[in-house]
């Protein structure tokens, strides 16, 4: 007997579903900092056991959108809710609600398991941990409620196991040996804008968007050339600095962690262009694939 199925995590912002869907996957997918809005696209993890597999789908906090890119990303967010098997609701200690009344009525009222994670344990203490258990358990009566932290792993094996017994009889969607559904470029992009969102304050993050247009793998070295994209003009002179400081703080960082990632040696350059208005434009989210 086999099983397989689609295990979906959504959330207010910066709760930790990174987090979680990465210790899971046992692998970096998902980019994690302390600024709201990291993850933009709905990633999936892939988790292979001999007679299982966990398709986990990480999404974009939930947000009232305002701006196209935004709409996108709670589209994405839309589609979890439409094909999940086992839905993974996450918040994180002392919050009380989400940020979007509909989105919570169709998980109290959804008929697929729901498993409410209390994320963020580490930071209280018991007494308010039990009375935030207590709290969720009547809010959603429709979910098992877990208290975890996904930094330091705890719970989270727990959470997983129980994953595994919920999937439906399934074969495997995807090949074995897969552990995502993005393509290479995807993650050097990420790995790129990691780094911008670590560097940068303000709104340059998030006027930020990544294009990849070069990746050559040889045996030993991966070649890569991607340009970086901004709204305005004065936004490409912070990002590059003054004599290009900035910008090759970016170029290091983001070489390190690919070389991690990839487990070669990576050769990076960075160029950047000024895009206009691209978060706006239908042309340019479906060039960079936040649209179909």
């Amino acid at each position: 007997m086999h099983k397989s199925g689609f295990v979906n995590i959504i959330g207010n912002p910066n709760v930790g579903k990174s987090t979680l869907m990465n210790a899971f996957v046992g692998e970096k997918l998902s980019i994690i900092t302390s600024k709201a809005q990291t993850t933009r696209h709905r990633i999936l993890g892939i988790v292979n056991g001999e007679d299982f597999q966990v398709v986990l789908s990480d999404t974009p906090g939930i947000i009232k959108p305002a701006y196209e890119l935004q709409s996108a990303m709670m589209d994405f967010v839309k589609t979890a809710l439409d094909d999940a098997d086992i839905l993974i609701y996450m918040v994180e200690v002392g919050e009380s609600s989400l940020k979007d009344e509909a989105f919570f009525n169709r998980i109290t009222s959804t008929k697929i398991p729901v498993l409410l994670l209390i994320n963020k344990i580490d930071t209280t203490d018991q007494e308010q941990l039990e009375a935030q258990v207590s709290y969720w358990q009547h809010k959603v009566p429709n979910a098992e409620v877990y208290p975890i932290s996904a930094l330091e792993n705890f719970q989270v094996d727990v959470v997983f196991n129980r994953i595994v017994e919920l999937l439906p009889e399934a074969p495997p969607f995807y090949p074995k040996d897969q552990l995502t559904d993005k393509p290479e470029r995807f993650f050097v992009n990420e790995a790129i804008r990691e780094r911008i969102l670590q560097f940068y304050k303000k709104e340059i993050p998030y006027a930020v968007e990544v294009d990849t247009e070069e990746f050559f793998e040889s045996e030993n070295i991966i070649r890569i050339r991607s340009v970086i994209m901004v709204e305005r003009e004065t936004q490409k002179g912070i990002v590059i600095g003054h004599k290009g400081v900035a910008l090759k703080r970016v170029g290091v960082g983001a070489r390190q962690s690919l070389e991690k990632f990839f487990g070669k040696q990576i050769h990076l350059e960075l160029y950047v262009k000024v895009n206009k208005n691209w978060r706006n434009s239908s042309n340019q989210l479906k060039r960079f694939g936040y649209q179909s």
